[in-house]
């Protein structure tokens, strides 16, 4: 191990971590974007016991035991923390809730200079459960030697992203009310990024400090912006997050990944913005963005979460496909295994075993 080599903590499997950080790998690791949910039915179980979305969220033993439940049916190379986008700007008091059958919705909106005053970057201490839930995921991660199983994801949505709920007051169609705001005020739209910005980066500074051995940015929206508008309204902003995260933490690399849904225009602006790991989502051709980004980032991504209702045979060719498309890393390459998106509710388990096993069996021969 040269003195360049980042020190990576003491786990059963570090796969994931080392990918993240383009050292090399014996596969290539898997994980899956919202990996504990509703598709399995333990999940639904324990919402069930919890009484609703929010109850399972802000109780950490609930937390942690939907999060370790994907890790006991399949071969997954991490575990992502059980949480929401939507905790910072709820602690910022704009009163998040989960209807059932409905997205989420705020009691109160940010749509002009009174609501942008009252913003402020949240007493980290109004998102305790989502410590105390990394911290109880860590350790049932751990064995009796503090030896971690897989290493644990943090994550918070974007500044951008988060400004939309803000704006909208929930999910939103066609970004009418928060697009308006950033045309006509965009010194508002400014105020409330950068605000949201340092928000998330003591967020997630936060959760590091607690456990997480990597963190991740969605910028779920970034996509719906137009050329230009992306660049000055959400990665300006993602930058300013990514320039306050913490890159080691205990003397352990944490890497940072950034997923833009809709931004393969700005693959490279994106690779540039600080992060080690870029998001990719389906409609990007892999092979073509690892040219692209060459060995400046690793890569994640990005088969359609909707292949996951083919049969076996399917999904495995479209996984083989994937990891094609990619090739195999080479010094100072690395690809983590992902979907574009989240995965389906409606997807069948057993076909997420299909697409587990077939990621590393393949990967593995792919290297010989």
């Amino acid at each position: 191990m040269t003195s360049a080599t980042p020190k990576l903590p003491s786990l059963a499997n570090d796969r994931f971590l080392r990918a993240c950080l383009r050292l090399p790998t014996d596969a290539t690791p898997v994980w899956l974007m919202r990996q504990a949910g509703r598709y399995l039915p333990e999940y639904r179980a324990t919402r069930d016991k919890a009484g609703s979305f929010m109850g399972l969220a802000t109780n950490p033993q609930a937390a942690c035991e939907v999060t370790l439940q994907p890790l006991a049916r399949y071969d997954l190379d991490a575990a992502i923390l059980f949480s929401d986008i939507l905790t910072v700007p709820d602690a910022m008091g704009l009163g998040l809730s989960f209807a059932a059958g409905e997205g989420p919705k705020f009691a109160h909106v940010v749509r002009d200079e009174a609501a942008v005053a009252k913003l402020a970057v949240p007493d980290m201490d109004k998102l305790r459960y989502v410590f105390d839930a990394v911290r109880t995921i860590r350790q049932a991660l751990s064995d009796s030697n503090g030896v971690g199983r897989v290493p644990l994801i943090g994550f918070s949505g974007s500044p951008w992203t988060l400004a939309c709920y803000m704006v909208e007051g929930g999910g939103s169609d066609d970004y009418r009310l928060v697009k308006t705001l950033m045309y006509q005020r965009p010194d508002l739209m400014h105020r409330i990024l950068a605000i949201n910005a340092d928000a998330v980066a003591l967020y997630l500074n936060t959760q590091i400090e607690a456990g997480a051995q990597a963190v991740m940015v969605f910028d779920s929206w970034g996509g719906v912006l137009a050329d230009g508008a992306f660049q000055e309204f959400s990665l300006a902003y993602t930058k300013r997050v990514l320039s306050q995260l913490k890159k080691e933490h205990e003397g352990f690399r944490i890497p940072h990944i950034v997923f833009t849904k809709g931004g393969g225009l700005w693959i490279d602006q994106i690779a540039d913005a600080g992060s080690d790991v870029v998001g990719l989502d389906w409609t990007v051709n892999l092979g073509q963005a690892r040219a692209q980004v060459g060995d400046r980032v690793a890569l994640q991504g990005n088969l359609d979460p909707n292949v996951l209702f083919a049969q076996p045979d399917q999904i495995k060719t479209e996984v083989i496909k994937t990891l094609d498309s990619f090739g195999v890393p080479g010094a100072g390459h690395g690809h983590i295994f992902n979907l574009g998106h989240g995965i389906s509710q409606f997807t069948p388990p057993e076909h997420v075993s299909v697409l587990v096993d077939t990621v590393h069996a393949y990967s593995r021969q792919q290297r010989g």
